[in-house]
């Protein structure tokens, strides 16, 4: 199936293959604990978690006991098994975020599966190694969100249409997996896409073979159980919380959105694309050139341009545009990058290659730059815009975070000096440099970011603000988010709708204090937020003592 020769790439020792598992392990497990869940996204997913850790209801994803119906659970489930086997030995928000990191390690390991099986031997670690170099991969992977494992459904499913020619039963296997995972982690779109992609491939004469009808009908078998069980157990629940999530949150705002004509958004992606795919965009994208007289004879190509224009197509045409919406594009750029280094001229290579060296390596002067500067307040610009953008940390030296930064940063020299002249050294030199940002990011900076990100510190300074004896809190402007958060943080029960039946209210606004309906009634105890954040403040009022 793979057009080029391997011939001039040096072959991929075990040794070669043993420090490329290492830099991917390091990449995966960096930051997935030690600090506390961040606004927004990671922070709204450990709440669905907790419930499930707090109420044992697996079936019916909820925050602070309200039902959140937007998609199926099992993105929550698995991160609810990783916090039960690892309590107490990690905090719960720690071994769930775990899940994490087992969805990316699949990720990456179908997606080397896809590039061996499309593009040769030595190609698997080559697509793994570009997929972690992706800037769009880099936080994201690293936070409590669903779209982790839609992607490794993704991943799996590209991996099926790779083996649909070869080997059928496992192909198909493969493809009902990966749609039945990603629609249990997103919704619909896993089957829409699974829908699409097999559409567009039976355009291509290549494609309209026994062996590939075969493995699309055991996909969808496959796949049948995924899309049915969880479906019909909230249904038999309660019927209204499925036409909730089946059509009001899913395929009814879909339709409101296509009648509405806003499509405002609709090249948001192109936009982001340069940024959020690099290096894997300029890199498929020389693939396809070098190859742009066979590029529609070669199923491997077909298969990808396929997967990237379906994605590309129904992912901008949905009523919501994220970036972390644009992850499964990844997977077939990545893939098509793994092609391109055969063909990449030498000085282009080497132009990639000293460009993330010199990168990279300002970046990580400036970081521990910038961390002395914090921690010597040696008062300069730097320094100041970081005291400002959090004012009120304290900086410290944590010995153990300070020998890791030490250690990558060492590291990371000795490989840039020693890894062998290839055409994969680029793409690994790249690779190393954003793990060492990110091992840096999470050993010394990791408590200035978590104090501006996390809101332990403002809940423990309204929990000792709370009188010694109340009946009840109330809560105003306050979601199901904040809610969780309280109840985490520090076992604070805020109630949705009891404003008159209860004695403290808590209200959440912004920056100027906004008077109360009954102003006289109330008077402000305590405010507070995070300290990151001017524009969310949250204030404790009373009532007076003739108004209880």
């Amino acid at each position: 199936m793979y057009p080029y020769s391997l011939t001039h790439e040096p072959p991929i020792t075990q040794t070669k293959a043993l420090f490329l598992a290492l830099l991917c392990a390091i990449w995966v497990g960096t930051g997935l604990v030690g600090h506390d869940p961040w606004k927004p996204d990671d922070a709204h997913s450990f709440w669905l978690v907790n419930h499930i850790l707090q109420s044992g209801d697996w079936l019916v994803p909820a925050v602070a006991g309200e039902p959140n119906m937007d998609k199926p659970p099992l993105f929550y489930m698995t991160a609810a098994i990783f916090a039960k086997l690892l309590h107490p030995m990690l905090a719960p928000h720690d071994g769930a975020r775990l899940a994490s990191g087992f969805y990316t390690a699949l990720t990456l390991f179908f997606t080397g599966l896809a590039g061996r099986e499309l593009f040769g031997s030595g190609r698997g670690w080559a697509a793994a190694i570009i997929l972690i170099g992706c800037l769009g991969m880099l936080v994201t992977a690293h936070q409590l969100v669903t779209d982790l494992a839609l992607l490794t459904g993704c991943a799996m499913m590209l991996y099926g249409y790779a083996l649909a020619q070869r080997r059928t039963v496992v192909a198909g296997i493969l493809l009902g997996a990966g749609t039945g995972i990603g629609f249990m982690a997103k919704g619909f779109i896993a089957p829409v896409l699974f829908l699409l992609i097999s559409a567009a491939l039976l355009l291509f004469r290549n494609w309209r073979t026994r062996p590939f009808y075969s493995s699309l009908a055991i996909g969808a078998l496959c796949a049948l159980p995924w899309l049915t069980i969880w479906p019909a157990l909230l249904y038999q629940r309660s019927p209204a919380l499925f036409a909730e999530w089946a059509w009001t949150l899913n395929i009814g705002r879909w339709f409101d959105y296509a009648r509405g004509g806003d499509y405002d958004e609709t090249f948001y992606y192109v936009k982001i694309l340069p940024w959020f795919a690099w290096p894997a965009l300029p890199l498929a994208s020389w693939a396809v050139w070098q190859a742009r007289k066979k590029v529609l004879h070669e199923t491997g190509f077909q298969l990808l341009l396929a997967t990237f224009a379906v994605m590309l197509v129904t992912l901008s045409l949905v009523p919501n545009i994220k970036d972390i919406f644009a992850l499964p594009m990844l997977l077939p750029l990545t893939l098509l990058a793994t092609a391109a280094l055969s063909t990449l001229r030498r000085g282009a290579a080497n132009a990639l290659d000293w460009f993330g060296i010199m990168t990279f390596g300002l970046l990580a002067i400036v970081m521990w730059w910038g961390w002395a500067g914090l921690l010597l307040d040696n008062h300069a610009k730097i320094t100041q815009w970081l005291k400002e953008y959090q004012p009120g940390f304290e900086p410290s030296v944590h010995t153990a975070p300070f020998w890791i930064a030490m250690a990558a940063s060492t590291l990371w020299l000795v490989m840039v000096w020693r890894v062998g002249r290839s055409m994969r050294r680029a793409v690994i030199n790249w690779a190393a440099g954003t793990t060492l940002l990110w091992v840096l990011a999470m050993t010394i900076w990791l408590p200035w970011l978590d104090s501006g990100k996390s809101y332990r510190s403002t809940v423990a300074s309204l929990k000792r603000a709370l009188p010694s004896q109340y009946n009840c809190i109330a809560g105003r402007r306050m979601d199901n988010d904040q809610r969780a958060t309280m109840q985490y943080f520090g076992g604070i029960n805020v109630r949705r709708h009891a404003q008159h039946a209860c004695d403290l209210l808590l209200v959440r606004g912004g920056s100027l204090e906004e008077p109360l309906d009954n102003e006289k009634e109330w008077r402000k105890i305590w405010e507070g937020g995070r300290i990151s954040d001017r524009h969310e403040r949250f204030r404790l009022y009373q009532k007076t003592a003739g108004n209880r």
